[in-house]
């Protein structure tokens, strides 16, 4: 299995998988449509890449595992890896934070200057609810639904008609209402499609505040 990943691994790095080494594969096959195994070696041999062609590839990716990759193996000392091991920890942990304000969540969060939390498991299947926000002992719950068109928006309320009665339950049972805040990506950053919520939610705090 390790000598597999290692193969796997330099055979994608170095793109002798790629359609310019061997051929258009997927397309190839079903034109053969081969009955056998035997069959579609020859097929492919004969109409795409010769075996000694294949062979070829083979031994350069040899050498690129025994010649590159042992090379760079070598270079690689214990301090790269403390180094590497900080960085993962500390500042891709940081930096998928910073990226996680960015979200939908995130944006709520500064918007309205309280706490969002993920819901339980047992919330999502029950209520349908993503996220929600403490008011002393009540709850707000909040269902996140990405759009990428108005064309997505019919079969949207149809799904919350769908979900309103466990919306209901959810109401009944912690307080506040559940409300909808549509996800939708412009310039590829995500940002808030019903801006008008965020009043509504507003005024759902207020009103469990009192």
């Amino acid at each position: 299995m390790a000598k597999e990943w290692i193969l796997n691994s330099a055979m994608n790095r170095f793109q002798l998988n790629f359609k310019r080494n061997v051929g258009a594969t997927s397309e190839s096959i079903r034109k053969c449509a081969p009955k056998s195994l035997d069959e579609w070696r020859d097929y492919y041999y004969a109409n795409v890449k010769s075996e000694a062609h294949i062979e070829d590839l083979g031994k350069k990716l040899y050498v690129k595992i025994t010649e590159v990759i042992q090379l760079e193996v070598q270079e690689v000392t214990e301090q790269d890896c403390i180094d590497y091991m900080k960085q993962l920890v500390i500042n891709r942990t940081y930096d998928g934070y910073t990226t996680e304000i960015q979200t939908i969540y995130g944006q709520l969060q500064i918007l309205l200057d309280v706490k969002i939390e993920p819901a339980p498991d047992e919330w999502d299947r029950l209520f349908n609810v993503d996220f929600f926000i403490k008011v002393n002992d009540s709850y707000i719950g909040l269902q996140i639904k990405p759009i990428n068109n108005s064309l997505q928006i019919p079969e949207i309320h149809k799904e919350y008609a769908l979900q309103a009665k466990t919306h209901e339950k959810f109401k009944k049972q912690y307080g506040g209402a559940v409300f909808y805040i549509y996800s939708e990506k412009v310039n590829g950053k995500k940002e808030i499609a019903n801006k008008e919520v965020v009043d509504e939610i507003r005024k759902e705090i207020e009103r469990l505040k009192k």
